[in-house]
């Protein structure tokens, strides 16, 4: 392979740290009304500058008014930030994401996978708890739904003190992309959901599920065929998300502006499963 070939492949495979000009033509016209350059007024910040910006502090978990002067100033980029989360611009950026991976690669629905990763909250706010793994510190859970690849197609934010179970149903009912009547669709998830409620959830919604008995037994499994649950890709999807410095630990008192770059870095990994393929 050329030199240009692996530098091309390393761009590809590596952390995206900038817009890239396909997903921009694509985001931009749900960040509104941009100010155009020679108005009356200060020099406006172009918003694909603010919106890499934000991914630099996404990535990276810096403070705002540390983020670098290339992307304007810590006030604007904050600013532009609260701006787009009141207009539910990232949720809509999933969104947008998650029905072009539909298009190009198909929500694999057939096998989905449901669990919950908790992160400290050191400064507390809406949606956290005292973690009961965490010595009784304030922590939140992100609870995820995924495909069978590990796409995330579901979120539900709570505080560390809430069971897994009781968050399944919103969890499922949080999907941006309706899900359509198939063939039966399985859902796996770890034996913190083998409740009763939780079962009958996922029947009213026409799925299998697949969970370990909390008395050590394996799931049941009726009929000839057996199936093998993948739980593992919802675990990877989340140590994707905590690749991103910003969400690792929970900064935010407003459940809103910690929701907000939680859905934009799950575009940011559709994206990479759509251009890997």
């Amino acid at each position: 392979m050329t030199v240009s070939g692996l530098l091309k492949r390393h761009r590809e495979d590596g952390p995206i740290w900038y817009i890239p000009d396909d997903l921009w033509d694509k985001v931009r016209p749900l960040l509104g009304r941009e100010k155009r350059v020679g108005t009356v007024g200060r020099p406006p910040v172009p918003f694909r500058t603010c919106l890499d910006g934000i991914l630099y502090v996404l990535r990276t978990g810096c403070q705002w008014k540390h983020a670098p002067k290339e992307f304007g100033s810590g006030s604007t980029l904050h600013r532009r930030f609260q701006e787009w989360v009141g207009r539910g611009v990232f949720k809509r950026v999933w969104r947008l994401l998650l029905k072009e991976y539909d298009e190009w690669r198909g929500i694999r629905r057939r096998w989905q996978a449901l669990d919950s990763a908790t992160t400290k909250a050191p400064l507390g706010g809406e949606a956290t708890g005292k973690s009961p793994v965490d010595r009784g510190k304030l922590g939140t859970k992100r609870h995820a739904l995924t495909d069978q690849r590990g796409a995330p197609i579901g979120l539900e934010v709570t505080g560390a003190n809430r069971h897994d179970s009781r968050a399944a149903g919103a969890t499922l009912e949080s999907m941006p992309v309706k899900r359509p009547a198939a063939d039966t669709q399985h859902l796996t998830a770890d034996k913190g959901y083998d409740y009763p409620a939780v079962r009958r959830t996922l029947k009213r919604r026409g799925l299998v599920a697949h969970i370990p008995q909390r008395d050590g037994r394996p799931p049941r499994q009726r009929g000839k065929r057996r199936y093998k649950a993948k739980r593992w890709v919802v675990e990877r999807t989340h140590g994707w998300v905590n690749r991103y410095r910003r969400l690792l630990v929970r900064w935010e008192k407003k459940e809103a502006n910690y929701v907000a770059p939680v859905h934009f870095a799950f575009a940011i990994n559709l994206y990479r499963l759509i251009i890997l393929g």
